[in-house]
């Protein structure tokens, strides 16, 4: 079943009364040393509910799908099991969460807020779904892919659809890729103005998680290393099956960058803007801050802060003293 722009549509306006419409912040290049690039967006979609894109493709699971009197089983590095959790809450659906080891702590505390059952099962996120499917099968609940599925997939595209509406002119996209369901929902939505040569999308990975720089390289999705700064988001064993011919076909390249590239673009984020970003989430802000992406000139950019579910900052609480 294909994704097409016109089925993003239809799912856009399914989920739009329960996600943000996420804000654009328009700024100068210049602002972080990339003198050549006059107009840089920021998609902010660490803004939307549960801290991360991964509630539009969760809701559009939950609308469109049958939903078992036992509910919905997840595996997640703790984003998509957030926002599994955070829109079941919503509906009133049971939900059973599975995520491994690795998940941040504020990722599973996150969960935990939603009332979903928990369970913490292995050291990658592959571990903690092959155990969710054994739930599934056990409990009769309806397994919610985190990347890997038509719904999610439509649910992840209505970001470039909200995008397109609010920034129609754009040269370059930069796309983090774990699994992929974001880049490929996007990619999905924009692929007639990629044909038409009038946009393109470029994926970022991490060096420790190459998933689609090896699917690319090979032909087909393959296992890949899993690890690094961003493992709770960006470390799938291999990308999802319906994403990689997507990909074959609108994504332009991928480019790896370092863990300490990511890092820099953390602080870069806050020490400029004062946004407060996951490693995952800005993954592909760090391909302009490290130099490996270097914009012609005058190219209007955009890119994806897709999450911001990070206990990188940390309040007290206030005493009554």
């Amino acid at each position: 079943m294909r994704i097409t722009a016109e089925r993003v549509a239809a799912t856009e306006r399914m989920i739009r009364p329960y996600v943000r419409k996420t804000p654009i912040l328009e700024v100068s290049g210049s602002e972080f040393g990339l003198l050549q690039c006059d107009r840089l967006l920021f998609k902010l979609e660490l803004c939307q509910f549960a801290g991360c894109f991964k509630v539009r493709g969760a809701f559009s699971n939950l609308l469109s799908r049958t939903i078992p009197p036992a509910g919905v089983v997840a595996a997640s590095g703790g984003n998509h099991g957030f926002a599994v959790a955070f829109a079941a809450r919503q509906l009133g659906m049971p939900a059973a969460i599975f995520v491994p080891t690795v998940a941040s702590p504020i990722k599973i505390a996150n969960i935990r807020s939603c009332g979903a059952k928990l369970v913490i099962e292995g050291d990658r996120y592959a571990d903690a779904l092959a155990a969710s499917r054994s739930w599934s099968a056990k409990s009769g609940a309806l397994e919610l892919h985190a990347y890997d599925s038509v719904e999610t997939l439509l649910g992840q595209g209505t970001l470039g659809l909200e995008l397109h509406q609010q920034a129609p002119e754009l040269d370059t996209l930069l796309v983090a890729v774990g699994g992929g369901g974001l880049i490929g929902g996007v990619a999905a939505y924009y692929s007639e103005l990629i044909a038409q040569g009038r946009v393109r999308i470029i994926g970022v990975e991490p060096e420790l998680a190459p998933t689609l720089t090896y699917a690319l390289r090979s032909g087909h999705p393959i296992d890949s290393p899993a690890g690094g700064i961003a493992a709770d988001s960006l470390a799938p064993k291999r990308v999802g099956e319906l994403m990689f011919p997507i990909a074959q076909r609108s994504v332009n390249s991928v480019i790896l960058v370092s863990d300490d590239d990511i890092r820099q673009a953390q602080q870069i984020l806050w020490d400029s803007v004062r946004l407060v970003v996951e490693p995952g989430g800005a993954a592909a802000f760090a391909v302009l801050t490290s130099g490996k992406y270097v914009p012609a000139y005058a190219e209007r950019i955009a890119v994806i802060l897709c999450g911001g579910n990070t206990n990188a900052v940390h309040f007290e609480p206030q005493s009554n003293s």
